[in-house]
């Protein structure tokens, strides 16, 4: 199993789209980038940690790979908003990809360049890609929150992107 770890707005959509994805084990919400040590939603959120909402994907690499899942990440939010995702608004909300390893920098790289030039968006693509640091899991009420609550995600979901 490999981990990819990305912030693309609020991690209740980003989880949920994530876990519909075949070969993904699991995912889950925390925080990533920023230098608190175990930082709560109410620090993060109040913007003085620098850390982004992100979500943690485990992934079985022979069943979906990690340029997939980066393409995915591109198609699932909108990368050229700095610091937010639609109504969501700061720091925490940023578009990024932490990288777990040198290959995982590469692919990153790649796709990052192919969304650039996809022409999908008619503003420069911001997504910033970061080495991984200490992923915080967040609050439990945080986790599965797409399930537990039935409201609707600020993303669109895998099934609706599959279908497009």
């Amino acid at each position: 199993m490999e981990k990819a770890t990305f912030g693309a707005g609020c991690f209740w959509g980003v989880e949920h789209f994530f876990a519909e994805v075949p070969g993904v084990i699991d995912a889950v919400s925390g925080y990533e980038g920023g230098h608190a040590e175990n930082p709560s939603y109410r620090q993060v959120c109040s913007g003085t940690t620098n850390h982004a909402e992100v979500v943690e994907v485990t992934f079985d690499p022979t069943k979906v790979n990690y340029a997939k899942l980066v393409d995915l990440f591109f198609k699932m939010h909108n990368p050229t908003q700095l610091n937010r995702q639609g109504p969501d608004i700061g720091t925490q909300y940023r578009s990024a990809i932490f990288v777990h390893s040198p290959e995982q920098e590469r692919v990153a790289r790649e796709e990052l360049e192919k969304a650039k030039a996809s022409g999908r968006h008619s503003k420069p693509v911001i997504t910033t890609i970061e080495p991984a640091q200490t992923f915080w899991k967040a609050e439990e009420y945080h986790q599965d929150y797409f399930e537990k609550n039935r409201g609707h995600s600020c993303h669109v979901t895998y099934k609706e992107l599959e279908h497009q």
